[in-house]
């Protein structure tokens, strides 16, 4: 078949709906139709607080970052705010650990204490986000406690989850990051938060939270004790549709907001759970992702500020409102 003509023998001009190339012209116009932008207040920084360092100590496997002492901590929360970042999500690292994680709950604990000091160093400025995990705080490193034949005991992690909701509400919290996967969670911590009063904190469900090979550096910034693996009770990466399923679950049983983790090799999942959550959906850049991006900027591979908003952006547009990265800070001072 023969291209058609115009009677001067000439192929016909293109229509003007075949040229989207225009609106790329200049940065003008490609930031004026942008589907998606980042704002700093879309960005939470996760942070480490370790008992007994007198300073702060840096993170061979996530350069830039450290564990955090509570006066840096302090700093660190001043720095993210004066920035706009919209949120800090702690960590506890603490100097002794037992079976059961019976740090988790004390109230002078070092997740406990550290959540004090946010609360007041930013008050209502920035939103204090606490871990609701036990894994940073028992001696065999797992997400809850054990059965006697070496298994996570679902029921009875959930009463420690319970008792550390409320240290953590009163000590001034305003979101619980439950991130241990267990069964009912996210409903038992509702009912032990509303039967002591603290009705106005809120949760954010960890719902489709994979046994990821890139929680690596994460690892040795909470000086982890686990051996073997958490297979069990965390999502397997070969599932789709399960991490909507935990999703739907975990609003059906009260959750303010719910979370993807990894955030970049589980947009698919990402973007099933944005496309069908009535409330807000965070995703976690985790530690893996962020050294990698570190490592290839280190050796000259990549450019580092690019590959970091890139990498957000793209987190942003599968449907993320809220995403949680070490880079939160100096992302927000980039885009101020």
């Amino acid at each position: 078949m023969t291209a058609p003509t115009t009677t001067s023998g000439r192929a016909p001009t293109r229509r003007p709906a075949e040229r989207p190339r225009r609106l790329r012209a200049t940065p003008a116009l490609r930031r004026l139709v942008s589907e998606h932008r980042l704002h700093p207040a879309d960005l939470v920084l996760p942070v480490f607080v370790r008992e007994g360092i007198a300073a702060p100590t840096p993170i061979a496997a996530m350069p830039g970052a450290v564990q955090h002492t509570l006066d840096s901590l302090r700093r660190a929360a001043t720095e993210a705010a004066e920035a706009g970042v919209g949120g800090l999500m702690l960590f506890g690292v603490p100097a002794t650990r037992d079976a059961v994680g019976s740090g988790a709950s004390d109230p002078d604990g070092i997740l406990n204490a550290g959540l004090r000091a946010l609360a007041a160093e930013v008050g209502d400025a920035v939103v204090v986000m606490a871990d609701l995990c036990l894994d940073e705080f028992t001696d065999h490193g797992h997400c809850g406690v054990l059965d006697p034949a070496g298994g996570v005991d679902n029921d009875a992690t959930l009463v420690r989850y319970e008792e550390m909701a409320l240290a953590q509400a009163e000590a001034g919290a305003h979101l619980l990051g439950l991130s241990g996967m267990m069964d009912g969670q996210v409903a038992a911590v509702r009912a032990a938060l509303d039967g002591a009063g603290h009705v106005g904190t809120g949760i954010v469900a960890y719902s489709a939270k994979y046994a990821s090979a890139f929680y690596g550096p994460f690892r040795e910034a909470v000086d982890s004790t686990l051996t073997g693996d958490r297979k069990s009770y965390q999502l397997d990466p070969a599932n789709r549709r399960e991490g909507l399923r935990e999703a739907t679950l975990d609003l059906a049983e009260g959750a303010d907001v719910v979370m993807v983790k990894p955030a970049m090799g589980y947009l698919d999942v990402l973007a099933d759970v944005a496309a069908r959550s009535p409330v807000p959906v965070a995703a976690y850049q985790v530690s893996g992702e962020y050294a990698m991006v570190e490592a290839a900027a280190a050796q000259g591979w990549i450019d580092r500020r690019a590959a970091i908003t890139e990498s957000v952006l793209g987190i942003r547009r599968a449907g993320a409102d809220v995403v949680l990265t070490y880079w939160a800070t100096e992302l927000a001072g980039w885009l101020r």
